[in-house]
């Protein structure tokens, strides 16, 4: 497909549990899967959580463009792992930057959920071929898993040049732990429309523009960018207008001069006639200790519009009763009392979909459901 053959579409296998790396099947022209236009290297299919699956089309020059940029950014080509599903974009891009550095990447089982000790195993393995230089990728969650294990998959991960950690928004509190830990994590930004991560630690890659329209809303540009949607000419018009993409994602420069990426536009709440950003109020629990993860959304009320809500993960350190008290104090004191959530209810785990992102919807009907019961 990188050289000009029929595009590719991954597909998931049909006993994945989650987070494995999936068979592909290369479709011609005259698939009844997909008919991708001239020039197209890649369709990927994105989770559909506003709305309706799409499936993205990507060039070679796009892929490309990318892999090398990230390649750039880490210090040069490496032996990849490939811990991730290959039908989500971060999967496949694993795949892209191993075949555009000579070495196809090792390709570690999860069809059956991902367990640190064979990501280890996996790991040490790959160390041992021949190479100046390793990297993988991972969702939060394999991350926490990790470190969580210790050990040996702790020692396995430490031993990457750069694990490249996106797909959903990071804790602050994991990414101190894994850094402290030892793990070179570089956070990433970007989706499928951007051939993957694009943003490193809130730089933008080598030849990546991004700016901020009126809204705060962010746009990305340069070669990363995709052709469009696959059958849906109204959308890419709507979407790619002039060399950007328009995201959904709400963002801000931080004084730095790094982009700090506040949620997607749609999950605002607007309570009592305030707006409030889910993520901002995510970083401030998720920061709490004993917490370690929180999914804040909106559920109906009568009298304020919007009630905000979260669903709180806690780790070692929470106690037998989690201090919810001094969570509300953290997030009034840091972004105002209308970002205090007015219901809070503590979960073993987060329900997750596709590569590992929260399920938004699922914990609005989970916290909708506790109030009615209240």
């Amino acid at each position: 497909a990188l050289a000009g053959g029929p595009a590719v579409l991954p597909v998931e296998g049909p006993t994945d549990a989650g987070g494995g790396a999936d068979t592909t099947r290369a479709d011609s022209s005259g698939s009844a899967s997909v008919s991708a236009p001239d020039g197209s290297a890649l369709v990927i299919e994105t989770s559909g959580s506003t709305g309706g699956a799409k499936r993205v089309v990507l060039g070679a020059g796009a892929l490309r463009a990318s892999a090398t940029a990230t390649l750039r950014r880490l210090g040069g080509p490496g032996r990849w792992l490939l811990p991730l599903p290959a039908h989500h974009v971060a999967g496949a891009q694993v795949v892209v930057r191993g075949l555009l550095a000579g070495h196809p990447p090792s390709v570690l089982d999860n069809r059956h959920g991902f367990r640190p000790d064979r990501f280890a195993a996996a790991a040490t393995e790959l160390f041992q071929a021949s190479g100046t230089r390793y990297y993988t990728s991972l969702v939060p969650t394999q991350l926490h898993r990790v470190l969580l294990e210790g050990g040996a998959a702790l020692a396995a991960a430490r031993g990457f040049h750069a694990v490249l950690v996106g797909g959903a928004a990071t804790p602050p509190a994991l990414l101190v732990e894994a850094r402290t830990g030892g793990i070179a994590v570089v956070t990433t930004y970007g989706m499928s429309e951007t051939a993957g991560g694009c943003v490193y630690d809130g730089v933008p890659l080598d030849g990546v523009r991004v700016r901020l329209d009126g809204d705060g809303r962010i746009e990305l540009g340069g070669p990363v960018l995709a052709s469009g949607y696959l059958d849906q000419p109204e959308l890419t018009a709507e979407s790619f207008v002039d060399g950007w993409f328009r995201t959904s994602d709400l963002g801000r420069w931080a004084p730095d001069g790094t982009l700090r990426v506040l949620g997607r536009a749609d999950d605002v709440i607007t309570t009592g006639g305030e707006s409030v950003h889910p993520a901002a109020v995510e970083r401030v629990l998720a920061a709490q200790p004993g917490v370690r993860a929180a999914c804040v959304v909106s559920v109906p009320d009568p009298e304020w519009g919007q009630l905000v809500a979260a669903a709180v993960v806690c780790g070692p350190g929470a106690g037998p009763a989690p201090d919810t008290g001094s969570w509300a104090e953290a997030v009034r004191a840091e972004l105002g009392a209308p970002s205090v959530p007015r219901l809070v209810r503590v979960l073993d785990e987060l329900p997750v979909r596709g590569i590992g992102k929260p399920d938004r919807v699922e914990v609005a009907r989970m916290l909708a459901a506790t109030r009615q019961a209240g």
